[in-house]
């Protein structure tokens, strides 16, 4: 049987990519420096550190399937930013209702044999360039679950992070040049891994990743296997809306993050000008579709587009073509050291533009990189950072105790979904179906970053938050997706009239 999924993951990945099998006859073997590490911290034992009232109910009152609801509309969209609004009902109206199990999963009884409860972290750590946002997921997640321990774990069985490299074999051309590995086994780990977490480790459900590549076919496997994936850092929007219901997200898509900027951009401050500077990843080409639409259902199309690779450092000639399409303003989808160079390109160029970001080109390296060419930038943000909240002030200084950095946004989201899953886990006790309606019913959620709103897609939909750089340090407001609206005038009262 679990070869049949090796097979099936590979046959889902050549179906994709179709040359990308081919690639593979003559390219170097896979590299498995580090996997040492991984393997280690795989077979370490882990223990439960502490006992008593925070001991987990460990399913004793199971929830049943979510209900069925309605929220509408799709994502709070607003209307003037719908799909064919003026035309016809819009397709995402599909996703308004949850897609609910029905399988025979939820009878299958709890295990008897069990030592440790097993997750399954599937990330870039390893041979990635994006693994210094996977460690930062992975450390998220570890706090959360070393804490669980030490409140007893799962009924005084310790729960413990299973670790799996997501190796995203498209972007290592910017680790390891022309000769980076492409065998088939590489471009099928994604499937791979996944088989590897249902049928060798026994997970009770899978965290990660943040490519959106690896977690739409980890998902699809995930559809199979009947197991729970809750991620915390892939903004796709086309995850959530295959309808599969084995899905979790505590970070807002980037629908979300275009409509917030669009309206900021195009109604707030009426720029009509707009262009837009990517990186040419899927990060940034389906980062910037809903913009896109958006821009155009507001009457102000996007004027210009441009592309730079994976680890470029200059962006001349992209900002020169910008320059003479007369925009004015940028929206750029990158991260911080990218957006910091930009800027910096941008101020020695004398580009007056007013410049918007996503949500991975706003934080402290942005400020310390950029200097005083970030002066005015804005950017879309899942929360506050900046706020007093106790709660949330504590967990920086737990985490910083124990990684020795601030977190950002990929180790804070990580942190808060990893909780989830783990209250999932003891509301549900061990059964993956179990555990799926316990994250299905979470429709408020009160995590270290804030409040969070879920959909029935069991996504996050809560309003963003938009940073704004003045003075070397940034203030973060609510930003809100519908337009503003209009302040009723209160006519004038008539003057009183004097007698003569």
């Amino acid at each position: 049987m679990r070869n049949g999924w090796l097979w099936c993951g590979i046959f889902v990945l050549s179906s994709v990519c179709p040359a990308c099998l081919a690639m593979g006859q003559d390219a170097a073997p896979y590299s498995t420096q580090g996997e040492s590490w991984i393997a280690a911290q795989n077979a370490a034992p882990v223990t439960v550190t502490g006992m008593g009232k925070g001991t987990c109910a460990c399913g004793v009152h199971p929830p049943g399937p979510p209900k069925d609801r309605v929220v509408a509309p799709y994502a709070e969209e607003p209307d003037d930013l719908s799909p064919y609004a003026k035309f016809a009902s819009p397709y995402d109206l599909n996703y308004t209702h949850p897609n609910i199990y029905s399988g025979g999963a939820r009878d299958v009884p709890d295990p008897k044999n069990v030592t440790e409860v097993r997750i399954g972290f599937f990330g870039p750590i390893e041979h990635n360039p994006e693994q210094v946002f996977g460690l930062r997921m992975l450390h998220g997640a570890q706090l959360a679950v070393e804490e669980a321990n030490t409140r007893g774990g799962y009924g005084g069985k310790p729960f413990k992070l299973m670790l799996h490299n997501d190796y995203d074999n498209w972007q290592a051309k910017t680790v390891y040049g022309e000769e980076r590995p492409t065998d088939p086994t590489i471009w099928g780990s994604a499937s791979n891994e996944v088989v590897k977490m249902v049928y060798d480790d026994h997970d009770w459900a899978i965290f990660g990743s943040i490519s959106s590549e690896s977690t739409h076919i980890a998902l699809r496997m995930a559809l199979r296997t009947e197991i729970s994936i809750v991620n915390s850092a892939s903004t796709d929007p086309t995850i959530p809306e295959t309808y599969i219901p084995w899905y979790f997200i505590d970070l807002q898509d980037d629908r979300v993050q275009d409509l917030t900027l669009s309206r900021r951009i195009f109604t707030e401050l009426g720029l009509k000008r707009v262009a837009i500077l990517r990186v040419n990843s899927r990060y940034g080409r389906f980062g910037v579709i809903k913009l896109r639409d958006a821009s155009r259902r507001l009457g102000h199309p996007i004027v210009i587009e441009q592309l730079y690779l994976p680890g470029d450092t200059n962006f001349i000639k992209q900002l020169r073509v910008i320059r003479s399409s007369r925009a004015d303003a940028i929206v750029l989808w990158a991260d911080e050291t990218q957006a910091a160079e930009i800027l910096k390109e941008m101020q020695a160029a004398g580009m007056k533009q007013r410049v918007f970001g996503s949500y991975r080109t706003l934080g402290p390296t942005l400020l310390s990189e950029a200097g005083p060419a970030a002066e005015g930038f804005e950017a879309v943000f899942p929360y506050d950072p900046t706020r007093k909240d106790p709660r949330w002030i504590d967990f920086n200084r737990r985490f910083k105790d124990r990684f020795h950095e601030k977190p950002e946004q990929f180790a804070s989201l990580a942190y808060d979904a990893m909780n989830a899953l783990l209250d999932s886990i003891c509301k549900a006790g061990l059964n993956r179906a179990r555990i799926h309606d316990a994250l299905a019913n979470i429709v408020d959620y009160e995590g270290v970053t804030g409040h969070m709103v879920f959909d029935p897609n069991q996504k996050n939909v809560a309003p963003m938050y938009l940073g704004t750089v003045h003075n070397g340090a940034i203030t973060y407001r609510v930003a809100a997706m519908e337009k503003a609206s209009p302040v009723p005038q209160t006519p004038a009262t008539p003057a009183a009239s004097v007698a003569p």
